[in-house]
C-alpha cells in the first residue's frame, strides 16, 4: 500500500519524523538500530535517501549522519558487551548449556573471523542489533571492531543511501525485494548456526563415548 508521497506504507510512516526533525531522527534511530533496541534506523535511513533523490535533504549529509550514528550505537553495544556480557555469561549461560569450554570456542572464533561478522552483520536484522554486544563479550580487540565497524557501518549507509537515492519515490518494489532477500539471509545464518552446534553435539557426544 503506498500513500500520495509514492513510498510504500513502512516508508511512507516516517515521514514525519524527517518532516518534523530532520537530521536528528536519522541519527536517533539508526543510533539505537545498532545498539540493541530494533527500532526501524534501517528504513529511515532509505526514506532519508530517498529525500535526498528529490533535493529535500542533502545526500551526502545523510550518508556521514547514518555513518556516524550506525558507529557509535555499535560501539556503545560493544562497551557493554565487554563490561557486562561475560558476567551475564558466566551467571546465566548454564540455562541455555552455553559451558565456560563453549564460551572460550566463541572467544577464538571472534579471534579468527569476527571482523567478517562485524562487516556483514550489519544487512542482517537481529545480527546488526547484536553485533557490537556479542564482539564485546567475546571481547574482540577495541581497535579491531572498531576498524571493522568503521568498515561495515560505511558499507551499510553506503548501500542502502544509494538504493535510496537513485530509486527514488520508485523504491517500493526494491524495498519489498531487499526485505526478502534479507529474510532469507537471515534464515541462511540461523541454519548455518544450528549445524554449528548440532555439529558441536555430536563431536562432544563421540568423544565421550570414545572415552567411555
Amino acid at each position: 500500500m503506498t500513500d500520495s508521497s509514492g513510498l510504500p506504507g513502512p516508508l511512507a510512516s516516517l515521514q514525519p519524523l524527517l518532516d518534523h526533525y530532520g537530521y536528528a531522527s536519522l541519527a536517533l534511530l539508526v543510533a539505537l538500530d545498532n545498539m540493541l533496541i530494533p527500532v526501524p534506523g534501517q528504513t529511515l535511513l532509505i526514506v532519508a535517501a530517498v529525500y535526498a533523490g528529490t533535493g529535500r535533504m542533502n545526500v551526502l549529509a545523510v550518508a556521514v549522519v547514518g555513518w556516524i550514528a550506525a558507529l557509535a550505537g555499535a560501539e556503545i553495544a560493544y562497551v557493554l558487551g565487554r563490561r557486562e556480557g561475560t558476567r551475564l555469561i558466566t551467571r546465566f549461560g548454564r540455562y541455555v548449556r552455553l559451558t565456560p569450554e563453549r564460551y572460550a570456542k566463541a572467544e577464538a572464533f571472534y579471534q579468527r573471523r569476527g571482523a567478517r561478522v562485524v562487516v556483514f552483520a550489519r544487512f542482517v536484522d537481529v545480527l546488526r542489533q547484536t553485533n557490537g554486544l556479542l564482539a564485546g563479550s567475546n571481547e574482540m580487540p577495541h581497535r579491531r571492531f572498531t576498524l571493522w565497524n568503521a568498515v561495515g557501518a560505511a558499507a551499510w549507509v553506503a548501500a542502502w543511501t544509494t538504493l535510496g537515492y537513485t530509486a527514488g519515490t520508485n523504491i517500493g518494489p526494491l524495498y519489498r525485494q531487499a526485505l526478502r532477500y534479507q529474510f532469507f539471509l537471515l534464515a541462511a545464518v540461523l541454519l548455518a548456526i544450528v549445524c554449528l552446534v548440532l555439529r558441536a553435539w555430536w563431536r562432544a557426544r563421540k568423544r565421550a563415548r570414545e572415552g567411555a
